[in-house]
């Protein structure tokens, strides 16, 4: 069985986003206080109504490509540390399912490898992609939207 690991956004990113570096479509990110809980992609816990947030477009990829889908995201406002990787699944998997899809080591979508699954069984089913050599890495998204939630690695 593969180790896996939920990958939250690089700090170095999130640090730049909130002292007011433009995202990925290059506008300013746009603070908001939340109306409701929001799952935050830098501690992959939750965004409790009533605290600061910041919404801005995110390309989860290192190049600009046909297959780099830049899509909405919300962060937390303040510093809210790492996320703590002994949570499987992170708390900010609140739905009841998510389309999980595999990558290959060039950041395009493996086809075949995209399938809606329920929460409880992410984990397993990233460890079964993870069997497969052309998977370098996997992408939890909305199943509603396909924002992206978070990466899911390999460990070691």
């Amino acid at each position: 069985m593969t180790a896996i690991i939920f990958t939250a956004l690089p700090e170095e990113h999130i640090d730049a986003i909130r002292l007011g570096a433009p995202d990925s479509n290059c506008q300013t990110p746009e603070r908001m206080v939340a109306t409701g809980d929001l799952p935050c992609r830098a501690c992959l816990g939750q965004i409790r109504q009533g605290e600061s947030a910041l919404l801005v477009s995110y390309r989860p990829f290192r190049h600009v490509q046909p297959y780099a889908e830049t899509g909405p995201i919300f962060i937390h406002a303040e510093e809210c540390g790492p996320y703590d990787v002994a949570q499987v699944p992170p708390a900010m998997l609140g739905s009841t399912d998510y389309i999980v899809r595999g990558y290959d080591a060039g950041d395009r979508i493996v086809y075949g490898t995209g399938a809606v699954t329920p929460t409880a069984e992410i984990v397993a089913r990233a460890q079964e992609l993870f069997e497969r050599p052309d998977i370098a890495y996997v992408h939890v998204r909305s199943a509603r939207n396909n924002c992206f939630q978070c990466r899911i690695d390999r460990v070691g």
